[in-house]
């Protein structure tokens, strides 16, 4: 049921330095309150530099600010300008503040990060701060291991941020799936503003042309590391996998984005010496590959896990430890209630291992097996809450 709400609007904030994960979010819970709310209208600001690859509906925009990238030292620099990092950040908190006070939105949602990439939100917080804008930070079911989470918040001095400038946290998944602040030194005021919406389910995009998607003969196993920027130890042994084994399910494999040039390009040239291979680049159709797949290997991710929950799929799930321990511990959950099964990515990865997992996974039982209801309820939670917001 569609609600006016009329002259609404809602601001997002998504860094996305690098990856797909935190825009693809973003988009999933633009879109679902537009459905319901005719008279809204969301803008999303983020760095990430192939936002234009996206399709947006109707009364959602975006804003694409400097981008900025995480070098392997762990320091940040200009993606696309040769100008200091400090100007381009500094450059970046003006556009967020600037549009902030021009857009003067209803709701800002924040992605993630409490206070923006490098602090540079903390400006529009405080400015939101003698507003009526309601401000939000959505983090995900799991964030970190409590150790490393601690470490984080510490140096970016987030847990004031949290105290006095968010009037709610939203996290995207069940509590019993675990708290992602678990081990922090929370106040209880905090806790009593936090929501625990479910996870946010995905649907196939309506209006595609299916003829303009490149499936694979059916049956086809999805093969898939997220952005790709930290896949390749995960598709090298997927597929060497299927280089020993001519007799494996045929797979699709999409290396994301993000792949390094090298990487891809040896990939795809092993690839092609594969009868039972396809390999490509990129999809902004990934969801409709998903759905159309018997079964996923993936990375684990949230966006990753919460399609494969939505579409139902048996799912083989080979998680990074790092930097993040997120994955593994999103993957160690869902495993021990029987959602999905998974190898160590960090260990020494035997191909015999993987032929064996990957011949058992078109039998694997899905996640519907478990009870799901309880589970996906995510953007239902998120557009409910969302009215209440707007309309008090």
């Amino acid at each position: 049921m569609r609600s006016k709400l009329k002259n609404s609007r809602l601001l997002i904030y998504s860094h996305d330095s690098f990856g797909l994960g935190h825009l693809r979010r973003c988009r999933t819970i633009a879109h679902a309150l537009v459905d319901s709310y005719k008279g809204l209208s969301v803008l999303i600001m983020t760095g990430s530099p192939i936002i234009g690859r996206f399709d947006f509906k109707a009364r959602v925009d975006f804003i694409r600010i400097p981008g900025i990238i995480k070098l392997h030292n762990g320091e940040y620099t200009s993606l696309g300008l040769h100008i200091d990092l400090a100007d381009t950040l500094a450059l970046r908190e003006s556009i967020i503040l600037n549009t902030s006070k021009v857009f003067k939105p209803d709701i800002f949602l924040v992605d993630k990060e409490p206070g923006g990439l490098q602090g540079e939100v903390i400006s529009t917080l405080e400015y939101f701060k003698n507003t009526d804008t309601h401000c939000i930070l959505g983090l995900r079911d799991i964030m970190d291991s409590p150790e490393l989470l601690e470490k984080e918040w510490q140096v970016k001095k987030a847990l004031p941020l949290l105290e006095n400038f968010y009037d709610e946290l939203w996290v995207y998944g069940p509590k019993q799936m675990g708290d992602p602040l678990k081990g922090l030194a929370i106040h209880q005021q905090v806790r009593d503003k936090t929501l625990y919406t479910g996870y946010l389910p995905r649907q196939l995009p309506e209006q595609i042309d299916l003829e303009s998607i490149e499936f694979p003969d059916k049956p086809y196993i999805l093969v898939t590391p997220g952005g790709g920027g930290d896949g390749i130890e995960m598709i090298d042994w997927v597929l060497r996998a299927y280089e020993a084994c001519a007799s494996l399910m045929p797979a699709l494999f999409v290396l994301g984005p993000f792949m390094p040039n090298t990487e891809r390009n040896l990939f795809m040239q092993r690839a092609e010496q594969l009868s039972h291979v396809k390999m490509i680049t990129f999809s902004n159709h990934l969801e409709h590959l998903m759905a159309s797949a018997e079964a996923v290997v993936a990375m684990g991710g949230y966006n990753t896990f919460c399609e494969i929950l939505s579409f139902d799929k048996a799912a083989l799930i080979l998680p990074r430890s790092k930097p993040r321990q997120e994955q593994t511990i999103r993957a160690r959950n869902a495993a021990k209630i029987g959602l999905l099964t998974m190898l160590d990515l960090s260990g020494e990865r035997p191909v015999a291992l993987m032929v064996d997992a990957l011949e058992k996974l078109p039998t694997q039982a899905k996640p519907s097996a478990q009870s799901l209801q309880q589970l996906l309820g995510g953007l239902d939670s998120v557009t409910h809450r969302f009215g209440e917001i707007v309309e008090n």
